[in-house]
């Protein structure tokens, strides 16, 4: 009896070694993975967070302004604790930011179509760690780690410029000149509010709260709502 009882616990161990190995190969999902794993429509505009979300930020952004980069993380971390609102994006190079501006939102396009709104997501947090900000750009020796044959082969052709360009003009109707600028849309009511500057968490659920309570329709600034910083012009 020994041999065959031997033999037994020796497949049950080989079973359960492979069992764990196979399981460490396979990395678990962080918060911000399962934020956009979400059942969002295919884009552009990319969105970040939880689908069918009763808010939606929509964030007016140059990938060469300094206030944009400091603001995009924090912006990112309050959607992860506020599953109430997600996060789209707006391009909006400005002219003091180009064509650094302009060819950074290309690469982020580029990525989203190849890869979705995870990969546009990546790409523009990728952008903001790398770029000197302001017009500089990111250094030449520096090139996209997740750079594949169909994103080089987008970046090659002028399609997404007419995206960054429409949206671009969007902004323009809007009255928005600076970045970063929110739009907070009530998906429930219809009720908007747009707010300039890098926007403090509170304020943002002050604003929600009078989106969810104002009787009035249409765009409407907040005069009492607070700013961290003075937006990039």
């Amino acid at each position: 009896m020994l041999g065959p009882l031997m033999a037994l616990a020796l497949t049950l161990l080989l079973v359960a070694t492979w069992y764990l190995t196979s399981q460490s190969g396979s990395p678990a999902k962080t918060s911000a993975d399962n934020a956009v794993s979400q059942s969002f429509q295919a884009g552009p505009p990319w969105r970040y967070g939880k689908a069918g979300a009763r808010f939606t930020l929509v964030l007016y952004a140059d990938l060469e302004c300094p206030y944009c980069k400091s603001y995009y993380p924090l912006l990112r971390a309050w959607v992860d604790r506020n599953p109430e609102a997600n996060l789209q994006w707006h391009h909006l190079p400005l002219p003091m930011h180009e064509p650094a501006a302009t060819r950074q939102a290309r690469l982020a396009e580029c990525a989203g179509e190849a890869g979705g709104h995870a990969a546009f997501w990546q790409a523009v947090t990728w952008i903001y760690q790398q770029t000197r900000s302001d017009g500089a750009g990111i250094p030449e020796n520096i090139q996209y780690p997740a750079l594949t044959p169909e994103i080089q082969a987008c970046l090659d052709s002028t399609r997404t410029e007419a995206i960054i360009q429409a949206q671009a003009n969007e902004g323009s109707r809007e009255g928005v000149t600076a970045t970063p600028t929110l739009k907070l849309s009530d998906n429930q009511s219809g009720h908007t509010l747009v707010l300039p500057g890098p926007v403090e968490g509170d304020a943002l659920l002050s604003a929600f709260d009078l989106l969810s309570s104002d009787g009035d329709t249409g765009q409407e600034k907040s005069a009492g709502t607070p700013a961290i910083a003075e937006p990039s012009r």
